[in-house]
């Protein structure tokens, strides 16, 4: 799985918590995370547009109701 993180913009898991394998590979990298969303596999489809915050672990499916914004 280690090889195809590096080729995803975050990730969003069924199980796990902040110490899982995905987590740890995530922060290294530096990409967003998201684990413990049980129905994640049935909610998400293939060519989704999905935003995920990792600092507040939510998971946005579709386009999202805000603008991104750059703290400088």
């Amino acid at each position: 799985m280690t090889f195809l993180v590096s080729l995803a913009a975050g990730i969003v898991e069924r199980r796990g918590g902040m110490l899982v394998h995905s987590s740890i590979i995530a922060r290294e990298m530096g990409i967003p995370a998201v684990n413990g969303v049980s129905d994640a596999t049935e909610l998400i489809k293939n060519g989704d547009l999905v935003t995920v915050n990792g600092y507040l672990g939510l998971v946005v499916i579709g386009k999202p109701e805000f603008d991104r914004e750059h703290a400088n």
